[in-house]
């Protein structure tokens, strides 16, 4: 019997895994020892948390970041063949969703190897349930440019889109530049446009709030170094 790829959701943060997560996805935990993950450390403590009983220097961890080499990575997947079934844990939230778990995904399929997603905490869908934004048609666009021109013109862009196709835009940015776009949104989107900022998703910090520009505009959330989801809808 061929191992099966099973895509196992992570905690957002600092949050007991059992409380954001079902009890399925521990059962797979005790089960598996072979894991691709893009952080080792978080990959452990995880791990640790959700199944303290499991022994540590069984695991099996093979690393998928932005230096894993490809002539690796194909290769990750081999003792799937062997009948072992493999886990894949991203840094944060669901696998393969802003994260670079796709290629091992894609490579499952490949070999034929099937693919079973467990269900845990997105970020992404979790800002879009709570925006109040049209979540019958929506667009995840990854990070923006740094350089502030080609930032500028790239919301713009999203707002045109999100008005000419009734579209929620969602995008994100690295936590140490959240202050910087929050006031790059309000000074480049219209005043008429709506901007849901989701931060800290399912902490004890969570701040999740939809207004329009001009009403941003009289406030100034403390999104530094917090983990953010910025979705803008303009109607």
């Amino acid at each position: 019997m061929i191992g099966k790829l099973y895509l196992i959701p992570t905690t957002l943060g600092e949050t007991e895994p059992l409380e954001v997560m079902p009890i399925s996805v521990k059962k797979v935990v005790e089960q598996i020892d072979y894991y691709v993950v893009e952080n080792e450390k978080s990959a452990r403590k995880f791990i640790k948390n959700i199944y303290p009983k499991k022994q540590q220097p069984s695991l099996k961890i093979m690393l998928l970041d932005k230096f894993s080499q490809e002539s690796e990575t194909k290769k990750y997947l081999d003792v799937c063949a062997l009948g072992i079934n493999v886990g894949l844990l991203s840094e944060a939230g669901v696998p393969a969703i802003a994260d670079p778990g796709a290629t091992i995904v894609k490579l499952a399929h490949q070999k034929n190897i099937q693919v079973v997603p467990l269900v845990g905490p997105s970020s992404v869908l979790l800002a879009m349930m709570s925006s109040g934004f049209n979540g019958q048609n929506f667009a995840f666009n990854g990070y923006l440019p740094i350089d502030n021109i080609a930032k500028r013109n790239a919301i713009k862009a999203l707002e045109k889109l999100s008005k000419d196709k009734n579209q929620s835009q969602i995008f994100i940015e690295t936590p140490f530049r959240n202050q910087k776009m929050f006031s790059e949104l309000i000074t480049t989107l219209a005043s008429n446009t709506n901007l849901c900022i989701a931060t800290d998703i399912t902490l004890n910090t969570e701040f999740i709030k939809t207004l329009s520009v001009k009403d941003w505009k009289n406030q100034q959330p403390d999104l530094h170094k917090r983990p953010t989801i910025f979705i803008i809808h303009r109607e």
